[in-house]
């Protein structure tokens, strides 16, 4: 299942350009200036101290450590944990290092060194270098609250050959976890000889992390009080915490599902947009009225909420440097829910929510908690609960159109969402909260985007709902291939919501290239990266004799930004099936099947791309290639009927 969701992926994004393209791009990458040096947490704790202390033993600050005794939670002391014919075997040996035998399901064992620690809490994963510099987040982790071993891959285990097992691209430590475990971390991937020669200024989330490189400040703070003078902007720092949707923004970077635009961590600091392409509210992702399914990691979700709308940020919630809520339990939110309320937020409704008069329940027990009503918790990684973060009314009235789960349910198991729905009639006969939801437009749309585009299109325009809602619609009506619908969200290509923006960009690619390309030349100069990368991609098959001038090193500079984003990419399948999409867009048969060849390298189980492998070796007439490459498929795929059907297909 989720093979097919890449590859459906690289379909309804297209992203990337020829392999030939991108070393150049990847060289507009550096900054024509150096920014300010890193210089480590520990140089901050003598000025910070309470700051530090608060940090040294937060979860941010535990997110990737040395395997130390203070660091390690599990027992390597001769356990073992088995799941069918896989076996990890774990000790220490008489120098202190920690190790795991590990007999795979072909039956050979290979020992490993444990290289680094991830996380702490309710679970640790242990890191392997499985080759110099390529770390490899094995899957078998410890559970820190109950104790004991146990598996992340629920599937049973894989075998070494197949793309899914740990030692696979999916769970590569240097490309997909490390840039957030760490701070100032450079992933140094080797496109031709497929290694890492990855650096950090630091392993775990410190000071710089979120504040931006701090030479600068630490030049102006070591120097004495009386000739210091006025400190420089943000104290020196590259991130202005003054400032709250760049806040938000700085704790998105890694709390949010996203696509990088660069290789190597942004400058804290940089627009949100500027080094990312936010994940939408996609099927897989979101349930179809928009609430958690799979690891979103909070941002898309906040986005969605109130709150967000009225100016909360993560910092009224959280404490910073210990990564702790504010205030324990309903106490949290009742820092501005309540009869005194808050004046930050000076258009909360007055009212005590904290007693039975709101919630129903009885006091103490877990129906009274906020969180539970308003929050739904879903697990990942096993046993690692995570509450949605788009704070929402629970609507089990909904379920008939939306079929996503409600609050109300979710606790008592053995009852309906009719009946939830009937006792919050009884509760709140005058609630305001009944009425239309937009998860009931995307559900309609996710259905039969064609029948739906109506409500899709008016939904885009409305300014009342949250941006990244409005730019789900328009994805969804881009499934609906109407060149109509593509010039009715026309006027939304100037919209002040850069994510609405780049979605509109994305729906212009139903119109015909020569309505297309004079609706998108503005974007090739939005403000924005992500939208300015939507445009170039959009314009890919545009037939264009000619540009003036302008207009032309804009679509120059649009390209080679993305580019870049490609090149910065490289590590991931994903990033080669979008290639081969690309250069058959192109009409570059030979560019399209080394793309889709490097995809399967890495990952011998994508039989899309084994697919399309074997059709353009077909199609241009190569049929011993087109057979060979069908029987190296189906080593890799046996018995996979999808390929069985190509053979009828050669000459």
């Amino acid at each position: 299942m989720r093979r097919t969701a890449l590859a459906q992926l690289a379909v309804l994004i297209v992203s990337g350009l020829l392999l030939a393209a991108l070393p150049a791009a990847a060289a507009e990458m550096t900054p024509a200036d150096a920014p300010p040096a890193y210089v480590g947490s520990e140089s901050c704790t003598a000025c910070h101290r309470a700051e530090a202390k608060a940090w040294k033993g937060s979860h941010h600050g535990l997110a990737w450590t040395a395997p130390t005794p203070g660091n390690v939670r599990a027992d390597f002391d001769g356990t073992e944990f088995s799941q069918g014919d896989m076996t990890a075997r774990f000790r220490i040996e008489p120098d202190g290092s920690y190790h795991v035998a590990v007999t795979e399901t072909d039956g050979v064992t290979t020992d490993y060194r444990v290289h680094s620690v991830a996380g702490v809490y309710p679970l640790q994963q242990y890191l392997i270098e499985t080759e110099p510099g390529r770390l490899q987040s094995f899957d078998v982790v410890w559970d820190s609250e109950k104790g004991g071993w146990f598996s992340l891959s629920t599937d049973g285990p894989f075998a070494p050959d197949d793309g899914m097992h740990w030692t696979g691209p999916y769970k590569n430590w240097n490309g997909r976890c490390a840039e957030c475990h760490a701070t100032g971390f450079v992933k140094n991937y080797d496109a031709t000889a497929h290694t890492f020669a990855s650096t950090e200024a630091e392993i775990g989330v410190g000071c710089e992390a979120c504040h931006g490189p701090g030479s600068a400040h630490a030049a102006w703070a070591s120097g004495p009080r009386k000739s210091r003078g006025s400190p420089p902007p943000n104290y020196g720092f590259s991130v202005d915490f003054s400032d709250r949707e760049a806040t938000l923004e700085q704790c998105a970077t890694c709390h949010s599902r996203r696509e990088p635009h660069f290789a190597d961590e942004p400058l804290p600091g940089t627009p949100f947009h500027d080094s990312y392409n936010l994940s939408l509210l996609m099927p897989g992702l979101y349930q179809a009225d928009g609430q958690i399914l799979d690891e979103v990691y909070v941002y898309g979700s906040f986005l969605q909420s109130k709150m967000h709308a009225k100016g909360v940020t993560c910092l009224d919630c959280h404490e910073p440097h210990s990564a702790t809520l504010r205030a324990e339990g309903n106490a949290v939110c009742a820092q501005c829910h309540s009869p005194a309320g808050n004046t930050a937020f000076p258009s909360l409704r007055l009212a005590e929510y904290d007693s039975p008069e709101h919630h129903f329940h009885e006091p103490g027990t877990p129906g009274a908690e906020c969180k539970n009503c308003h929050m739904v918790e879903r697990v990942y990684m096993g046993n690692d609960w995570r509450a949605d973060h788009s704070l929402r009314v629970p609507r089990p009235d909904l379920d008939a159109v939306t079929g996503a789960p409600d609050a109300c349910t979710t606790c008592h198991t053995g009852e309906t969402p009719d009946w939830a729905a009937a006792q919050i009639t009884e509760w709140y006969p005058e609630s305001t909260h009944r009425g239309p939801h937009y998860g009931e437009t995307m559900a309609q749309g996710l259905a039969d985007p064609v029948a739906a585009a109506g409500e899709l299109i008016t939904l885009a325009f409305d300014p009342e709902r949250p941006g990244i809602v409005r730019a789900t619609a328009l994805w969804i009506l881009g499934q609906s291939g109407s060149p109509e619908a593509a010039e009715a969200v026309e006027p939304l290509l100037r919209d002040p919501d850069p994510v609405v923006r780049a979605a509109a960009v994305d729906a212009q690619r139903m119109a015909a290239p020569p309505d297309r390309v004079p609706r998108l030349v503005a974007s090739l100069s939005d403000p924005i990266r992500s939208v300015r990368i939507s445009a170039a991609r959009a314009m890919i098959d545009a037939p264009i004799a000619h540009m003036p001038d302008a207009m032309e090193a804009a679509r120059r500079q649009a390209t080679e930004e993305w580019q870049a984003a490609m090149a910065g990419r490289l590590d991931f399948p994903e990033t080669h099936l979008q290639l081969g999409g690309v250069a058959l867009v192109l009409r570059d048969p030979v560019g399209a099947s080394a793309a889709f060849r490097e995809a399967v390298r890495m990952d011998p189980q994508l039989v899309q791309a084994w697919s399309m492998v074997v059709r353009i070796a077909a199609l241009t007439g190569n049929s011993e290639e087109a057979r060979a490459a069908l029987e190296e498929a189906l080593a890799a795929n046996p018995g996979e009927a999808s390929l069985e059907a190509l053979r009828a297909q050669i000459p």
